[in-house]
């Protein structure tokens, strides 16, 4: 556009700032500020600088212009701005099927099934899903524990992580049992760039083992011992050796599941040997509650998922390894959640599920 293009067809200004009317919409005295720096032959990138957008804004204002004058200076081209919003209609059209029904022949919705039922793009369903949390393709596993004495046994348990006694060590014990010594069937491929490792998903066994773990809540450190079977007397074992690493002086509280081994007969005698041994059980359905369950997923998920091992001895190196590295940095677990606040979530639960049942 040349400056007497301009000159003939906007309106001159008084001074170089450009158009103050500040009653006029903000688009509309943009552009007007932009075509008036273009009748001072400035180009269109320091014009967009100025005012604030693009080159390829500049550009086409300019090209209006020349086109149609000032006429639809301050218009939206069809097309352009804001897009018009959902209609209601389509949004309950979304919304109920997908909470209350599900397609032929599959569990859920998916994006493309919904547009389909509902005559709108997979992206418009989306954009309804997002804006009310909806994931059709989320689903996540839970359990209400039926223990008579889950109230009790939860206060018992979370006191513990919460205001432990004075002169104790808290453990939560318990036993990862029947670890694998899987023997990959091909060479794993180490990384490279563009490329993760690889392994085979198909193993040989080689035997298993059983790792008795304590984690006292304190510290973080844990207690470990691998033995090949998970019986009341290697649970007894354990026990002794528990004994042995912790201080005289102190009390031990141990958190365990109800598992039979636990309440053996000898196991009771030999507690009855060692006063300063407390069993506190967790709720039955109720492994969450034991933090020494957290520590076996990292032990899983770092020493043993991409794991080859050709013997039950190499599996073990393996876990005593992994033990030790972590007692050489070991990190607590913050329990932060009340009972009451347990509690009141399994309430909700409760009435949830009654209400699905009715």
């Amino acid at each position: 556009m040349s400056r007497a293009t301009a000159t003939t067809s906007s309106p001159r200004r008084a001074s170089s700032s450009g158009p103050t009317d500040s009653t006029a919409p903000h688009r509309q005295v943009r552009r007007a500020a932009a075509l008036l720096l273009a009748a001072d032959d400035l180009a269109n990138a320091r014009i967009a600088a100025r005012v604030g957008a693009d080159t390829a804004s500049v550009r086409a204002w300019r090209a209006r212009f020349e086109a149609e004058g000032l006429a639809k200076l301050g218009e939206v081209r069809e097309g352009r701005g804001r897009k018009p919003l959902i209609p209601q209609e389509k949004i309950d059209e979304i919304v109920g099927p997908t909470v209350n029904s599900t397609p032929p022949g599959h569990t859920h919705w998916s994006c493309r099934t919904m547009a389909a039922h509902a005559g709108v793009s997979p992206a418009t369903v989306q954009r309804v899903w997002s804006a009310r949390g909806l994931k059709p393709h989320l689903v996540r596993s839970f359990k209400l524990s039926t223990d008579p004495k889950f109230e009790e046994k939860l206060i018992d348990v979370v006191g513990l992580y919460v205001a432990p006694p004075d002169k104790a060590v808290v453990l939560c014990l318990d036993e990862k049992s029947s670890v694998q010594a899987p023997d990959r069937t091909q060479s794993t491929l180490p990384m490279k760039k563009g490329r993760a490792a690889t392994m085979t998903y198909d193993y040989k066994r080689n035997g298993t083992t059983t790792l008795f773990a304590a984690l006292d809540v304190l510290t973080g450190k844990v207690i470990g011992q691998c033995l090949p079977r998970h019986r009341h007397t290697e649970f007894l074992k354990f026990l002794r050796t528990v004994d042995q690493e912790v201080p005289k002086r102190l009390q031990v509280h141990l958190i365990c599941d109800n598992y039979a081994t636990h309440k053996h007969p000898n196991v009771k005698a030999w507690l009855d040997n060692h006063r300063r041994f407390h069993m506190h059980f967790a709720p039955t359905s109720s492994s969450w509650l034991n933090l020494v369950e957290r520590w076996f997923r990292e032990l899983t998920d770092k020493a043993l998922s991409r794991g080859a091992f050709r013997s039950v001895p190499d599996v073990i190196a393996k876990l005593e390894e992994y033990l030790t590295a972590h007692n050489d940095n070991p990190k607590p677990f913050v329990w932060t959640a009340t009972a009451g606040e347990i509690l009141a979530q399994v309430a909700r639960g409760r009435v949830a599920l009654q209400a699905v049942n009715q």
